[in-house]
């Protein structure tokens, strides 16, 4: 009598089994809140498909047992750590492309070794920058211009991917011509700024060809990249033999003169690109991490903290064998204020010969290497921008070509009209850097306001004191950059109607920095807290 009965509960229990499998499976397949099936998949724009993807695999018991209980987050694995390696060094190319590099040798020349102490301080907010960059893309599965797309109304989301690619178009310019000045010392002179422009653009289908082979492969090219920085420059750093001691104090010494404000400026203004910021948090979504297991995505985390650590090490040494290389040859020297990235190489070759491998040609390869991994992850960077923020679904060689029309058009006239003269340049660099200096409120103020709510984060969001942190951060950088803008204007602006059009810009501009910071409530409600906390202690 009890069998009809017994069959059809365990008929009931086998049905919930397979209910919880089905929903199992269906939160597996779910890497991201906004994407939990393949139909919504293929209709937003996601930075890779799933089939791109990078399987991170459970390597032991010790892993199979966390997949059990996913809140917990697995053992540290070396194997893990290298299988997670790639993004962060992406990200560090941002830090060593030729702006970066004629930062440096202006601040070696000029300053000595008196900045590298800044240079130092300057990498490591970038790394904290960075961090939470990484932190929003692999927490929620999204990229930064995604969630902008969402959390902002339209206006002003128009207006934040607009800045972002023109931020992006500038730093893009630097690159290009940077590589164009590589080929022409590599050439000879046999080749033209021009043709060197032209020569460079031609990475975009490098990078389509790269991209087919699979996302570790060119990851393995970037490395091959940054090696070469790392050998050319430690190579130029042996032969000309700096100072260790004064190295060392430059390192460990906070020194700053009136005489050296603007190098100092200029060191921090460069390490925070506007472009990198979104790149990176699109970077930690090419492996697979399902973020409804908090267990995976602090595991991932982690892991991505070491690498980026690393990485922007590694950044740190080739941009401080510049500057040392460049305080060495030409501190205290009558080339000292003219020295630029145009005639760098000549200097070089004039203070220290030949040699067994001419230090030239040394520089040259360099250059080329730092011109040519920069301008690729621009492409890359433009993709995420301009994905993420339309929502375009296109061919990625269409995608990829528009990205790279938006700035090698407006960089090829550049090259054609500005190739009179070295001083013709340096004034284009200026007024690019000022474009840089311009965009990177609107890159940090959506990352702290996105990285700081529950809503978005869930359990990941920072806590109190970190956020203290990076808006303190974020407001230096910022302050920093509003100083090399109002010195920039007080020394150009010239003329009522110029000078009528820059302050009706800069109020629309500074007006649209408080919206964003008074939408973002973070800012506001940390402070005012802290301020209201102090004075009532006091009372």
């Amino acid at each position: 009598m009890n069998a009809r009965p017994r069959e059809e509960e365990e008929a009931a229990a086998a049905a919930t089994e397979d209910d919880r499998d089905e929903e199992a499976n269906r939160l597996l397949s779910s890497r991201s809140p906004s994407s939990s099936s393949s139909d919504q998949e293929n209709d937003e724009e996601v930075a890779y498909e799933s089939r791109e993807k990078i399987l991170i695999v459970d390597l032991d018991s010790a892993d199979a047992l966390c997949s059990v209980d996913s809140n917990v987050t697995p053992p540290f694995s070396w194997k893990k750590l290298w299988l997670f390696t790639g993004p962060g060094f992406l990200m560090s190319i941002a830090f060593l492309d030729p702006g970066n590099l004629e930062g440096d040798l202006q601040a070696g020349a000029i300053a000595g070794y008196s900045l590298l102490w800044l240079l130092m301080w300057a990498t490591a907010m970038g790394l904290l920058i960075q961090l939470l960059s990484a932190r929003v893309g692999v927490a929620t599965g999204r990229h930064l211009a995604e969630l902008c797309r969402e959390e902002y109304p339209p206006w002003a989301r128009y207006l934040l991917w607009f800045m972002a690619e023109l931020a992006l178009i500038g730093a893009d310019i630097q690159e290009v011509i940077g590589s164009a000045i590589a080929i022409k010392i590599l050439s000879h002179g046999a080749l033209p700024l021009w043709a060197g422009v032209v020569i460079t653009a031609s990475d975009c289908f490098l990078f389509l060809f790269l991209e087919n082979y699979g996302v570790r492969k060119l990851e393995a090219v970037f490395a091959v990249l940054i090696a070469t920085m790392g050998l050319t420059f430690a190579w130029m750093f042996g032969d000309t033999k700096p100072s260790g001691k004064e190295l060392l104090i430059g390192v460990l010494v906070p020194k700053l003169s009136s005489k050296t404000i603007r190098q100092a400026v200029g060191v921090v203004g460069c390490v925070i690109m506007p472009h990198n910021v979104f790149l990176h948090s699109a970077l930690v979504q090419s492996r697979k991490i399902d973020p409804n297991k908090n267990g995976r995505v602090q595991e991932a985390l982690n892991y991505y903290s070491i690498e980026s650590s690393i990485a922007l090490l590694i950044s740190f040494m080739i941009n401080l064998f510049v500057t040392t290389v460049f305080a060495k040859g030409f501190y205290g020297s009558k080339q000292a204020d003219s020295i630029g990235l145009v005639n760098a190489g000549q200097y070089l070759q004039e203070k220290y010969g030949g040699g067994f491998f001419p230090i030239l040609y040394i520089w040259g390869i360099g250059l080329l290497a730092a011109g040519q991994s920069s301008t690729i992850t621009g492409t890359y960077a433009g993709q995420f921008i301009m994905g993420g923020f339309l929502n375009l679904r296109l061919k990625k060689w269409l995608r990829a070509l528009i990205t790279r029309s938006f700035a090698i058009v407006p960089t090829m006239i550049v090259a054609l009209f500005f190739n009179t003269s070295e001083a013709s340049l340096d004034v284009l660099n200026e007024w690019l850097n000022v474009l840089q200096s311009i965009q990177i409120p609107f890159a940090l103020i959506p990352l702290l306001t996105l990285v700081s709510k529950e809503q978005v984060m869930g359990i990941f969001r920072i806590g109190p004191t970190l956020e203290r942190v990076a808006w303190t951060v974020a407001g230096l950088v910022m302050v920093i950059n509003g100083y090399l803008l109002l010195d920039f204007f007080l020394s150009e602006v010239s003329g009522l109607l110029f000078g009528f059009v820059v302050c009706t810009g800069t109020a629309a501009y500074v007006a649209f920095i408080i919206y964003l910071v008074s939408y973002s409530g973070a800012l506001s409600s940390t402070w005012f807290s802290l301020m209201l906390s102090k004075r009532f202690a006091y009372t």
